[in-house]
């Protein structure tokens, strides 16, 4: 797991932040013989992303992990 935070988001490290995971999920899928992007795994993000946008607005981290819970309060700030 990686986290990175920006103090500030500009064009250049939004494009720099996109090229890296882009570059993490290609060379991952090649080490191990997949397709990376063409899995099931994205469908589940989708259904966690739904769970965790409200809570964004709300602030409410009850039943997140210590990790997600610290990084959506980061976010609340």
């Amino acid at each position: 797991s990686t986290t990175l935070l920006l103090d500030e988001l500009t064009p250049r490290s939004l494009g720099a932040l996109i090229a890296l995971y882009e570059h993490r999920v290609f060379v991952s899928g090649a080490l191990w013989g997949i397709n990376s992007f063409d899995q099931w795994g994205v469908e589940l993000g989708k259904v966690l992303c739904n769970d965790l946008l409200p809570r964004l607005s709300s602030g409410d981290v009850a039943g997140l992990d210590g990790s997600t819970a610290g990084l959506m309060q980061r976010l609340r700030r």
